[in-house]
């Protein structure tokens, strides 16, 4: 019945290589393909150990393997993907003259460019391979159904089978590489990946929302659990990336659109209107000596008055700023949402005239070869977590606002005091888990990682600041994970703080004192506990940055149920993602520390630098071709394409539909679609499909 089909339908004739595909298969590999000859697949069983033999019956399967139609040999071996087991394969093709590969193991996303190689190697087309995954579908889910796996793992081959005897010679296509990138969010990790990137001779775009760089790590004191202070070990990285000469920093930016693939993106950018000129600018301008030198005298005469985001409104701002002293570039910016345009700024700067109170937002158009996304974290709303008075006591915080108030450049100069007197407390409550690991509903699943560290570094800090300041630290379990953390546990352990074990159940205030009292229940005790504080600190859960699911959707890259942006493997390939070419770094990709977060943006870069470095990159081909003759040219594939690989073109007077070849990542939503069957997928062709169907149902009947 297969055969049949076969005859019907063929492959559309191949196509001039467009701009989009650049670079075609070589000369040699256009020829017309020769006459099919007779599938003679070889079938090849992993034992995987005994995570497929200890539920799997092999020397059954094999034999099963034999009898199928098409099978010119089968053979099993304990480790498939091991040189040995590689060797098995190759030389089989040779001697068994082969013309398909069916390799019985794991999932295909771990080992087919494996066992592809190993077909190569043979002197088999490397896409003449099949997997049929009998572990993670197979054997693990019957692992105690020995019988079931076996007959599944035979299901699974027979269906692999009749798609290998029909598979066709493929060859990848090269596009070329734009010898730059781009990196979204400069934070901790965007500066570093954007030095690494710039220190390996690439032109790097850094792209940041805010008027500065920096990041959260600005915004803290210490860091854990060296004590070191943030900004003395971020500043010099600061400074870095505002002098690399490859770097070209472009703050108060947002990516306002992506187009294109990789090795050829086309993104542009909104840079917003900073209202302030650099002196880069000026002298664009012909303003000799002119431009913003952060003298701040127009701050000194602004008249407006607003609370700073950066000290998490603790601290006022002018309408005409800079977050902090450090800031990289030390330009000020105007808040257009609380600027009067009085121009009593524009007086005061003078012969500088930096600044332009009509200037405008500017679209600039970059094309770069692969990008790394860092567009950071949020923090949890953790008033929604009504019980714990967060925004309904003055004296409950969350842990940001606490790094604020203990920082000494923060808007109480260090000094910890109560935010609803101004005192000095002598007794401070830190809640972890505040919101983080909540199956509720309200709170996030996940646990945030790094809150029980800071917790445990607020905790020192008050004990060192404030003699005779007793922490309590109320947690579910304390998870100190990294290299020195558990000594550090320890330290603040012996140091003097206090430890209760128990989810806080409320958080209540005694109105005259403004003292808050704390209901728990301590769970190694056995027993309930009423404790009154002067303080409460929530160490609340991190969420992705408010722009994350807008910035993924630009560049096409896939989501958790959580918002966290998805890698394309969670072990082999961390910080690659389902769309070539963009890369992840940072806790956008979910929650990390520092330096997981800076050795992640490493190897961000790493990844990035690499298809630029080659200059080309190698499309598997995996793309939707148009079968001219049948193209009605209605368009509806066009809509539905979620990666906009298609176009409508007019050839020989008539709309057909035209494949950008390096944008198709052979998803077959327009070939499942198209009513007139004008669309071959490669490697998932429709006879290749049925044949499968067919395999399955014929097997299902005996």
């Amino acid at each position: 019945m297969a055969e049949k089909k076969t005859k019907k339908e063929t492959a559309p004739k191949k196509k001039e290589a467009t701009k989009a595909t650049a670079k075609a298969a070589p000369a040699a590999q256009k020829a017309p393909a020769k006459e099919q000859k007779k599938a003679r697949v070889g079938v090849f069983i992993c034992h995987c150990g005994t995570n497929i033999a200890g539920s799997v019956d092999i020397e059954d399967v094999q034999e099963y393997s034999k009898s199928l139609p098409d099978v010119a040999f089968a053979d099993n071996y304990q480790y498939m993907c091991s040189t040995p087991g590689q060797k098995k394969i190759a030389d089989a093709i040779k001697e068994h003259n082969l013309t398909g590969i069916v390799v019985a193991a794991c999932s295909p996303r771990l080992h087919e460019p494996t066992f592809r190689t190993a077909t190569k190697e043979g002197g088999l087309n490397p896409f003449r391979f099949e997997m049929a995954n009998i572990r993670e579908q197979g054997s693990w889910v019957h692992m105690h159904d020995r019988e079931g796996a076996t007959d599944k793992a035979k299901d699974a081959i027979r269906i692999a089978v009749a798609k290998a005897s029909m598979l066709e010679d493929l060859f990848p296509k090269t596009v070329p590489v734009e010898k730059a990138a781009m990196v979204v969010g400069a934070g901790v990790a965007g500066m570093q990946a954007a030095l690494d990137l710039a220190n390996a001779g690439i032109k790097t775009y850094l792209i940041e929302k805010n008027p500065t760089i920096g990041g959260r790590m600005s915004q803290l004191d210490k860091t854990f659990p060296t004590l070191d202070c943030s900004q003395c070990i971020l500043t010099p990285k600061m400074v870095d990336v505002g002098r690399a000469e490859n770097i070209e920093l472009m703050t108060c930016a947002e990516v306002e659109d992506v187009e294109g693939y990789i090795g050829n993106f086309d993104v542009t950018i909104r840079r917003k209107a900073r209202g302030v000129l650099t002196p880069d600018e000026a002298e664009a301008k012909g303003i000799v000596g002119g431009g913003c030198n952060g003298c701040g005298d127009c701050e000194g005469v602004c008249p407006v008055i607003k609370p700073n985001p950066f000290e998490m409104g603790m601290k006022p701002r002018k309408a005409i700023y800079i977050y902090h002293p450090q800031v990289v570039p030390l330009i000020y910016t105007i808040d257009w949402d609380s600027c009067i345009k009085c121009g009593l700024c524009v007086d005061i700067c003078g012969d500088k005239k930096a600044i332009d109170l009509e200037m405008q937002d500017e679209l600039v158009k970059v094309k770069v070869g692969t990008a790394i996304l860092a567009t950071g974290y949020d923090m949890f709303p953790i008033e929604k977590k009504d019980e714990w008075g967060y925004k309904k006591y003055e004296n409950v915080v969350n842990s940001l606002e606490f790094e604020r108030l203990i920082c000494a450049s923060g808007p109480t100069g260090g000094h910890l005091v109560r935010p609803s007197d101004g005192e000095t407390p002598k007794k401070v409550a830190f809640l972890l888990c505040a919101g983080s690991r909540d199956n509720t509903g309200v709170g996030k699943p996940y646990c945030s990682r790094f809150c029980c560290m800071y917790s445990l570094k607020h905790a020192h800090q008050i004990i060192e600041k404030i003699p005779g300041c007793q922490p309590y630290l109320f947690y579910m379990d304390i998870r100190s994970f990294g290299k020195m953390y558990e000594e550090f546990y320890y330290r603040i352990q012996d140091e003097g703080a206090k430890f209760m074990r128990g989810r806080v159940a409320n958080v209540l205030e005694d109105p005259v004192t403004k003292n808050l009292i704390i209901n728990a229940e301590d769970t190694l005790l056995n027993r309930p506990i009423n404790l009154e504080v002067d303080m409460v600190v929530l160490a609340a859960a991190v969420q992705p940055a408010e722009e994350t699911e807008r910035t993924r959707k630009l560049f096409g890259v896939s989501r958790s149920m959580d918002g966290w942006l998805l890698e394309a493997h969670p072990k082999l390939n961390p910080c690659g993602t389902t769309t070539a070419g963009v890369f992840l770094a940072g806790v956008c990709q979910g929650p990390k520390d520092i330096p997981d977060t800076v050795a992640s943006a490493e190897g961000a870069a790493s990844a990035a630098s690499i298809p630029i470095h080659r200059g080309e990159v190698e499309l598997e081909p995996y793309f939707a071709q148009c079968i001219e003759e049948k193209c009605a040219g209605c368009g509806m594939c066009v809509n539905l394409c979620p990666y906009q690989a298609l176009a409508l073109v007019e050839k020989d007077g008539r709309k057909v539909m035209e494949v950008t070849e390096a944008k198709c990542k052979g998803c077959g939503t327009c070939g499942g679609f198209c009513p007139g069957g004008a669309i071959w997928m490669q490697h998932f062709a429709t006879p290749q499909i049925i044949a499968q169907i067919d395999a399955f149902l014929v097997g299902g009947a005996k």
